[in-house]
């Protein structure tokens, strides 16, 4: 049993921590909205408090799941920041998909520090965070990732270091890239099918069992074709995330038309009030185009 922060409790920390909780470790968890880490501690068990620095005093990891850059700056370095509580040779391991400049700059402040920092954020969505079934993608030093690993097992389904700091957020800008052109086809599949007169549960029945078929369709296609987009991973911060990988492809020259044109017609949905609606909502924008 090991002695664990979770700092962040949304619709992804709050049942990773879970899992902490369950597997049988000790967790304190922090939350910005108290109300959230309350119902948590009632739910699960664990301890929770008022502040990240408070929450990762004496703890052997901390890990934090926030909302952007800086957040995580925030629950690392700002007042009352974890790094401030932690003892040294304890592991911070970030799953919040950041930018690379900000894992830069908290691996560095985390070795003056006397600690080590593990970039390794995420993906599988709520289904995978429920689930214990996350795909998570790791830079860091190899011997923090050692360290880390058998706490991060506890929720994923395939946990890799893929290289030195920052090398995990740059899978993850891999992932987001791949997602966003797999969902704009998707939906543009689905939009054709129905201008075809084509039922689409028939079509992506057939299709999906060939070379067409992901996960993304596997697991959105009917909720799609329902109109249904209030849950999953947010447009929002999938906005967010592109942006991160484009801003990043400008600075090391990598040729992303597509993910651009995809970053835009999720502004189309922001703009049609869909900031909170599924990513799949892709598909809602074209029905509405005609």
């Amino acid at each position: 049993m090991a002695k664990l922060a979770f700092l962040g409790l949304g619709m992804m920390g709050y049942p990773m921590a879970g899992h902490l909780q369950a597997a049988g470790h000790d967790v304190c968890v922090y939350n910005r909205t108290t109300a959230k880490a309350e119902a948590w501690v009632k739910e699960h068990g664990g301890r929770m408090a008022p502040t990240p620095r408070e929450a990762a005093e004496g703890a052997e990891f901390v890990m934090a799941c926030v909302g952007n850059d800086d957040d995580l700056r925030s629950v690392c370095t700002g007042k009352d920041g974890a790094f401030g509580g932690m003892s040294k040779g304890a592991v911070f391991v970030d799953h919040t998909t950041v930018s690379a400049k900000v894992t830069e700059e908290m691996y560095a402040a985390a070795k003056d520090a006397g600690l080590s920092f593990v970039d390794a954020p995420i993906s599988g969505g709520q289904a995978g965070a429920e689930n214990g079934q996350l795909s998570i993608m790791c830079g860091g030093d190899q011997g923090a990732f050692d360290a880390a690993l058998p706490v991060m097992d506890i929720y994923a389904k395939l946990c890799r270091r893929i290289g030195e700091s920052g090398a995990g957020q740059m899978t993850k800008m891999c992932n987001q890239i791949a997602i966003a052109g797999v969902v704009q086809g998707l939906s543009e599949a689905l939009h054709f099918a129905e201008k075809s007169g084509l039922d689409g549960r028939a079509v992506v029945e057939v299709i999906s069992q060939g070379a067409a078929g992901s996960w993304q369709m596997a697991n959105r296609y009917e909720t799609m074709l329902d109109d249904e987009f209030e849950h999953g991973f947010a447009v929002d911060w999938m906005r967010k995330d592109l942006g991160i990988c484009l801003a990043t492809g400008n600075e090391n020259g990598a040729s992303l038309p597509v993910t651009a044109l995809v970053d835009q017609y999720y502004k189309d949905v922001q703009k049609m009030g869909g900031g909170r609606w599924d990513t799949s909502s892709l598909f809602k924008r074209l029905r509405k185009l005609g």
